[in-house]
C-alpha cells in the first residue's frame, strides 16, 4: 500500500529523500516537503480519524490550517501532543501519529454507536436530557459526560522541551506568504524599510504552489521561490516561515506563533520548540487569502469528500492524488482548475456537477475532459461505509441518478480570511457579489489585499499586493522600485459563488460544523426552539467552537439562519473572531517562565553577604529573604529572632528593607495623584516628610499601606508593601491613564534601583552618624521623626535618609543606589561593630511589628476597611479619594464591625495561634456566636508572653474583657485579655528619641 496515490512525477517534495513515519502504529513512507496528510493521502489513507460526537468517520477535508478534521495525537512519551492537524504537521523520520477518540481501533470504533442514539443527541441535548430527574446528574450524568469529552489525550510527564518569547520591531509586518503578501513584502523590501515576512506554512508561496499558472515563462511555484530568494538577500527584510499572526492588539503590537522545531523529532541543542513573538509594527498588510467553504449535503463527511482547492494542492504540491476517479461538484468557477489538475494528474473526473444554471468555464473545463456534465443540480448524499463510493445527484423535479467515485471535490465558495480585522472590534462587512464578508473597519495601520479583500483573481492579488506595499513603507519615510505584475497564464477564474446554503437532503447527515458535528437539521433546530442570534446559535449547536474556530463553517451557519428566519445574512450578523487565530499552547505563551522560572526569585542586594552570615531563607513573594541569622549553639529560629530582638530593643540591628516597593513619583499633579490614591491628604506634606498612607480599593476595602516622601516641590517616592509591589504600580497607572489622564505626574518603579537598609534601636543614630559624610547632621533636632533628606555616605556615595521606624525603635532606612547595596551593608556592620549591632531577619522584623501593632498581611487581606484597622481618623473628610463612598456604606459603617484590637492570653503560659475564632465567655460554639478571629500571633520577648492582633465586634469598646479564643482545628480554647494593640512603648516616645 506504501505510496500508492503517489503521482509518479511532479509536486515540489524532495524525492531524493524518503521518510519513515507511522501512522496507528503502521509503517508507512513519504518525502521530505510532505506534510503528514500528503503523506497519509499518498498512501491511499483515507480513514484518519472519527467525529467528536458521532464517532463518524472522518477524512482529510482541507490542506491547511482551517481543517477540522484530521486531528491527530503526535509523538509520544513526554512529547506526545493530541489535536495536531495532520495538514499541517511537517513529515520528519520516525514521526509517530496515532488517531483519537476512537476505541478500540480506528476503522472499529465501538463508540460508533452513538449514531444510532443520533436524534437524542441533537443541538443543545445536554441542557435537555440532564434536567431530570437531578438526582442522576452527579452520579450517572457528569461522569459519562466528562468521561467522553475532550479529544486526545495530553502528556503526562513533564515537558522536557523549552519555549522562548522575543520582541521585534519593523516599519511593515506583512502578514501571509501568498502572491500579494510576496509582492507586498518585495515592494517594501526594496525600499530599504525594515519588514517581517511571516507566514504559517514551512513553503512560501501560497497557492502558487498549489496550483498551476506560468509567470514570466516560469512555473508558479518557480516564480515564487525566485521572489523569496531576493527577499532573503534583502538585509532589512526578515523572513518568518512556519509562523502564524495569533492576534492584534493595541499599539500596533501582533501576537505570532512561531513553531523552530514542530518539524523536527527533537529540537537541536539551545534551541526552542516554539517561540512566541511580540512584533510591533508601523504598518500592517494583510495577505492572508481565502479559505474554501465545503456545500453540505446528506454524508458529506465521508472520507473522499474533499475542498477542491485541497485536491489540487495535494496534487500539485505535494505529487499526491486523493482519489482515482472523481466528482467535482462546485457553485463557482474557480473549480474549474481543480478540474483541470485532476486530468493533468492522470486522474478520471467522471462528473461535474453545478449547482448553477449554465456557467462557460466550468463547463467547457468539463468538456475538455469528457465529464459528463450536470448543471442545475445538487448532490443529494454521498454513499459509502467508510469511505465514498459515489454520489446521489438530485434534479430540482425530484428525479436523481448515482455517480460512482472515489473522491468528491467539492467547492461551495470562499471566505476572506480576515479573522484579524476584528481583533479590535472591526466588523465586517457582507458582499451579496462575493457571497462573503469581507473587512469593514481595519485596524489602524493596516491594509488588507488580495483574496483577504475579496480580490481573488492573481493578478489583482500582485497589483494589490505590491501597491500596498509600496504605500506601508511610504508612510514609513521609505521609497523604492517597487514590484512589477508578472505576465499571467492562464487567468484565474472566479472564486465567488452563492449558494445552495440548504439543499434537498434525502438521506445522511449534512454537515455545516465537521468538527463539531453540527448538521444543518441542528441549525432548523437551533431556529425553532428560539436560539436564532447568531451568539445563541454558535453556543447553543457549538457551531464555530473547538480548534478551527469555524473557519470552514460559520457562513454557511449563517447563511442558513438567515434563510430558515427570511433575513438577510447582514441582518442576521456574524459572530466576533478573538485572539488567537490558531490555538496557542500554554508553554509557548508562558516562554521561560516555568518551573523556578515561572516566577524568577529576586536577590535583595546584602544577599551574598547574608549568605556568608550563615542566614537562613524564606522565599517572601518572588524575593529570597532572610529569615534569621543563627550564630553558634543557637538551634530554635525563635531562640534566634529573640536575640536579634533584643539586640534592637537594646542596642542597634540592620534589616534589608530593599524588597519594599518603591515607586518615583513626579510632575506637577503628583500631589493631586496621590490625594486621589490615599485616604488622608498628601499635597499639605512639606519637602524632607514622610508620611504614612493608606489606600483603599474602589470598593472601600483596604489594598495597601506604606509611607511616601516628599522629595522635592513635585517630587515624592513612595513604599508598599512587598506583595503589593506590582499591584499598587498598577493601581497608579489604572489611575492616571483611565480615571484621570488629564494630570501631569509620571511614574516609574524603582524597587531594583535602590538599596534599602533599615537601622533600628538606640544606638542607631550613632551608626547612622558613623556612615554619613562631614556637613550632614542627623540629630534629632535636624532630622526629627518622620523626616527626610538626600545626602552622601561613605565618601560621596549620593543617599537618602529617611526617619521611619518599623520596629517602634529609634529607627532610620538608609537607601543607596543598587549597584552599592552590597558593599553598603558591610560598610553598616562594621560601623556598628562597637554598639553591638546584629543583623535581623524577616522573622525578628515580623514579631516586632506586631509588638507594636502594625497591620501587614494577615490585617490587610482585602476584606478589611480603614476603620476595621483603626485608621478611620485618618481618613480624610474634607477631600474625595478612591474608595470613600463605598467604604460609608451601611455593613461597612456598621459599629458592630471588628475592628483591629491586641490580644494576650490570661494565662501567660498559653500559646495564642493565629485562625482562632472569639466567642464570648460561657457561649456555645457555634457560627452564630463568632464575633472575630486572630489575624497575627508572635511570642513576644518583649513581654514575656505570646500576644496576638485580630479583629473583634465592638473590639476598641471593650478593652479588658475577657473572651475565648477558640480553635478546634488544633484543639485549642483558651482565654485571652482584650488589650490594645500596641504591646511596646505605647507613647512613641523611642521612636521619637
Amino acid at each position: 500500500m506504501s505510496q500508492s496515490h503517489r503521482l509518479p512525477q511532479g509536486g515540489l517534495i524532495d524525492r531524493a529523500k524518503p521518510v519513515s513515519f507511522a501512522f496507528d502504529g503502521k509503517r508507512l513512507d513519504g518525502y521530505a516537503g510532505d506534510t503528514l496528510a500528503s503523506a497519509l493521502v499518498a498512501n491511499g489513507v483515507k480513514l484518519v480519524a472519527r467525529s467528536f460526537k458521532y464517532h463518524r468517520p472522518r477524512g482529510i477535508l482541507t490542506a491547511g490550517f482551517e481543517e477540522p478534521n484530521a486531528l491527530v495525537e503526535l509523538r509520544s512519551g513526554a512529547r506526545r501532543e493530541p489535536n495536531v492537524r495532520a495538514t499541517t504537521a511537517e513529515l520528519f523520520e520516525g514521526l509517530e501519529a496515532r488517531s483519537q477518540n476512537r476505541w478500540p481501533s480506528l476503522a472499529f470504533d465501538l463508540m460508533a454507536v452513538n449514531q444510532l442514539a443520533s436524534p437524542a443527541f441533537v443541538a443543545g441535548f445536554y441542557y435537555k436530557t440532564f434536567m431530570w430527574p437531578a438526582a442522576l446528574w452527579e452520579k450517572l450524568y457528569e461522569p459519562l459526560i466528562r468521561r467522553a469529552a475532550g479529544l486526545g489525550r495530553a502528556a503526562d510527564a513533564a515537558d522536557p522541551d523549552s519555549y522562548e518569547k522575543a520582541t521585534a520591531y519593523c516599519d511593515v509586518l506583512v502578514i501571509g506568504a501568498g502572491p500579494a503578501g510576496l509582492a507586498a513584502a518585495l515592494a517594501a523590501g526594496r525600499s530599504g524599510a525594515r519588514v517581517i515576512l511571516a507566514d504559517d506554512d514551512f513553503l512560501m508561496g501560497g497557492r502558487l504552489n498549489a496550483q498551476r499558472f506560468e509567470i514570466d515563462g516560469n512555473s508558479s511555484s518557480s516564480f515564487a521561490s525566485s521572489i523569496v530568494a531576493e527577499l532573503r538577500s534583502l538585509p532589512e527584510v526578515t523572513l518568518l516561515p512556519r509562523t502564524t499572526i495569533t492576534g492584534v492588539h493595541d499599539g500596533g503590537v501582533y501576537g505570532a506563533l512561531e513553531r523552530v522545531s514542530d518539524h523536527l523529532a527533537t529540537p537541536a541543542p539551545h534551541q526552542p520548540r516554539q517561540r512566541f513573538w511580540r512584533i510591533v509594527a508601523k504598518r500592517a498588510v494583510l495577505a492572508t487569502g481565502a479559505i474554501e467553504r465545503p456545500i453540505p449535503f446528506g454524508n458529506n463527511d465521508l472520507p473522499g469528500v474533499m475542498l477542491a482547492g485541497a485536491v489540487s494542492a495535494y496534487l500539485n504540491r505535494f505529487g499526491a492524488a486523493p482519489g482515482k476517479r472523481a466528482v467535482v461538484y462546485a457553485n463557482n468557477d474557480d473549480a474549474a482548475k481543480t478540474v483541470g489538475d485532476l486530468v493533468a494528474a492522470g486522474c478520471e473526473v467522471a462528473a461535474v456537477i453545478d449547482a448553477r444554471g449554465d456557467a462557460p468555464a466550468l463547463h467547457e473545463a468539463a468538456r475538455a475532459c469528457g465529464a459528463t456534465l450536470v448543471f442545475g443540480r445538487t448532490v443529494a448524499r454521498a454513499y459509502g461505509f467508510q469511505e465514498v463510493s459515489g454520489v446521489e445527484v438530485s434534479g430540482p423535479k425530484g428525479d436523481s441518478f448515482n455517480v460512482p467515485c472515489d473522491l468528491v471535490a467539492v467547492s461551495g465558495g470562499w471566505s476572506p480570511a480576515i479573522q484579524l480585522t476584528n481583533h479590535l472590534n472591526g466588523r465586517p462587512k457582507w458582499d451579496e457579489r462575493l457571497a462573503a464578508f469581507l473587512p469593514g473597519v481595519t485596524p489602524p495601520g493596516m491594509i488588507v489585499v488580495g483574496s483577504a479583500n475579496g480580490e481573488y483573481g492573481l493578478r489583482d492579488a500582485f497589483v494589490t499586493g505590491a501597491r500596498a506595499g509600496a504605500e506601508a513603507a511610504d508612510s514609513c519615510g521609505f521609497s523604492g522600485p517597487g514590484f512589477q505584475t508578472p505576465r499571467l497564464l492562464p487567468e484565474p477564474e472566479e472564486a465567488y459563488g452563492d449558494g445552495p446554503w440548504r439543499p434537498t437532503i434525502k438521506r445522511g447527515k449534512a454537515f455545516v460544523d465537521f468538527q463539531n458535528d453540527v448538521t444543518v437539521a441542528d441549525v432548523e433546530l437551533s431556529a425553532r426552539e428560539g436560539f436564532r442570534s447568531v451568539e445563541h446559535l454558535k453556543r447553543y449547536t457549538t457551531l464555530g467552537m473547538a480548534t478551527d474556530q469555524g473557519k470552514t463553517s460559520n457562513v454557511i451557519g449563517l447563511a442558513l439562519m438567515a434563510e430558515i428566519t427570511g433575513k438577510s445574512i447582514p441582518d442576521t450578523g456574524v459572530t466576533m473572531n478573538r485572539p488567537p487565530y490558531t490555538p496557542v499552547a500554554i508553554g509557548a505563551l508562558g516562554g521561560a517562565h516555568r518551573h523556578k522560572e515561572f516566577k524568577p526569585t529576586r536577590l535583595p542586594p546584602s544577599h551574598f553577604w547574608a549568605e556568608e552570615q550563615g542566614a537562613v531563607f524564606v522565599e517572601t513573594g518572588q524575593w529570597m529573604r532572610a529569615a534569621y541569622f543563627p550564630r553558634t549553639g543557637e538551634t530554635d529560629w525563635l531562640q534566634i529572632a529573640t536575640r536579634e530582638i533584643n539586640t534592637v530593643r537594646s542596642k542597634v540591628g540592620v534589616y534589608d528593607a530593599s524588597t519594599l516597593g518603591k515607586i518615583d513619583i513626579q510632575g506637577p499633579d503628583a500631589a493631586t495623584l496621590l490625594d486621589k490614591v490615599y485616604v488622608n491628604a498628601f499635597a499639605s506634606l512639606g519637602v524632607g516628610k514622610a508620611r504614612y498612607g493608606l489606600m483603599l480599593r474602589e470598593d472601600g476595602m483596604a489594598m495597601d499601606d506604606g509611607t511616601t516622601t516628599r522629595l522635592g516641590e513635585n517630587h515624592y517616592y513612595m513604599t508598599t508593601t512587598t506583595a503589593n509591589a506590582a499591584g499598587v504600580m498598577r493601581h497608579l497607572e489604572f489611575c492616571k491613564q483611565w480615571l484621570w489622564p488629564e494630570l501631569d505626574v509620571h511614574m516609574t518603579s524603582v524597587t531594583d534601583q535602590w538599596a534599602q537598609y533599615a537601622i533600628a534601636g538606640p544606638r542607631s543614630r550613632d551608626v547612622v552618624a558613623a556612615l554619613v559624610d562631614d556637613g550632614f547632621d542627623v540629630s534629632n533636632e535636624a532630622l526629627p521623626y518622620m523626616g527626610a533628606t538626600e545626602l552622601t555616605v561613605c565618601g560621596g556615595v549620593k543617599a537618602r535618609l529617611f526617619r521611619l521606624s518599623f520596629s517602634g525603635e529609634l529607627a532610620y532606612e538608609l537607601a543607596v543606589p543598587a549597584r552599592y547595596g552590597d558593599a553598603m551593608i558591610r560598610a553598616i556592620v562594621k560601623a556598628g561593630e562597637p554598639f553591638g549591632i546584629c543583623p535581623y531577619g524577616a522573622e525578628a522584623l515580623a514579631i516586632m511589628r506586631i509588638e507594636k501593632g502594625h497591620a501587614a498581611g494577615p490585617e490587610l487581606n482585602g476584606m478589611t476597611t480603614g476603620a476595621d484597622l483603626g485608621m478611620g481618623r485618618m481618613m480624610s473628610k474634607k477631600k474625595d479619594f478612591i474608595g470613600r463612598a463605598m467604604a460609608g456604606r451601611e455593613g461597612l459603617a456598621d459599629s458592630a464591625r471588628p475592628v483591629l484590637v491586641g490580644f494576650r492570653p490570661v494565662d501567660r503560659s498559653a500559646r495564642l495561634r493565629s485562625g482562632a475564632h472569639f466567642l464570648p465567655k460561657g457561649a456555645g460554639n457555634e457560627a452564630a456566636n463568632d464575633e472575630g478571629y486572630m489575624t497575627s500571633t508572635a511570642y513576644s520577648p518583649s513581654n514575656g508572653h505570646w500576644i496576638g492582633l485580630g479583629f473583634l465586634s465592638r473590639g476598641s469598646e471593650r478593652m479588658g474583657e475577657i473572651v475565648r479564643a477558640y480553635d478546634p482545628v488544633r484543639a485549642g480554647d483558651i482565654e485571652v485579655e482584650v488589650v490594645s494593640p500596641v504591646f511596646v512603648d505605647p507613647e512613641g516616645a523611642r521612636l521619637r528619641a
